[in-house]
């Protein structure tokens, strides 16, 4: 019953990352590639403010070695009543997956020529989802004057 239950829970999450939409303050050229990449709330469970922001300092940290572009953005539900500090990194997508992995995402966002793709990190592995081309990234984004600072 609650290998079921997770798997429901699972099922719903990764429907949840095919809604997400992406808070950008500057926009991006619709031919770059680059992954999106979030530490918080890893496995998909949600942490404190403090947990997630120790988690995104550790991100950047590892992102910071890549010697690559790399913005904040902020991954976020439609309605606004989730969001989730995330980095826009110009690495490639084994990269930025094992990124993910390290990080214990359930799935991290690839974009290229302006395709979001949703590719799974544990995922892969717990439920065998598999990458999913959800369609045109600029759709997906909105352009605003600041991020929100998550209790920082």
């Amino acid at each position: 019953m609650i290998d079921s239950n997770k798997r429901l829970l699972n099922k719903k999450l990764w429907q949840h990352y095919q809604d997400t939409e992406f808070l950008f303050t500057q926009t991006l050229s619709s031919q770059l590639s680059f992954a999106i990449i979030t530490a918080h709330n890893p496995r998909g469970q949600i942490l404190t403010s403090c947990q997630n922001r120790l988690l995104d300092r550790q991100l950047l940290r590892s992102i910071e070695q890549f010697n690559r572009p790399y913005r904040a953005v902020v991954g976020a539900s439609r309605d606004r009543s989730h969001m989730e500090k995330s980095w826009a990194v110009a690495i490639d997508k084994l990269s930025a997956a094992h990124l993910g992995l390290k990080f214990k995402q359930n799935a991290i966002y690839f974009i290229d020529n302006n395709q979001l793709a949703l590719v799974p990190c544990l995922f892969s592995q717990a439920e065998q989802q598999e990458e999913l081309i959800i369609g045109d990234f600029s759709q997906r984004v909105n352009l605003v004057s600041e991020l929100p600072d998550f209790d920082y």
